[in-house]
């Protein structure tokens, strides 16, 4: 079983890339930090976009929610 060791975000803006001169959406970058059985960390990182990470962020609360009840 894997366990959550720290959780990090910020906030972004893809202001251009090579097949597009001007991009301007704002995303989010995540790294999580994950540690395995045998205590080793391994960095997971991704980008989402906002609505992405709303609906992440909601469900990352109703499960808090659930463990709380345990």
């Amino acid at each position: 079983m894997k366990m959550l060791v720290d959780f990090q975000w910020k906030l972004g803006m893809a202001v251009s890339s090579d097949s597009c001169r001007s991009l301007k959406y704002p995303y989010v970058a995540v790294l999580l930090k994950v540690a395995d059985h045998s205590g080793q960390v391994k960095n997971k990182s991704f980008e989402m976009t906002i609505p992405q990470f709303q609906n992440f962020y909601r469900q990352f609360k109703e499960i808090a929610a659930v463990i709380e009840t345990v």
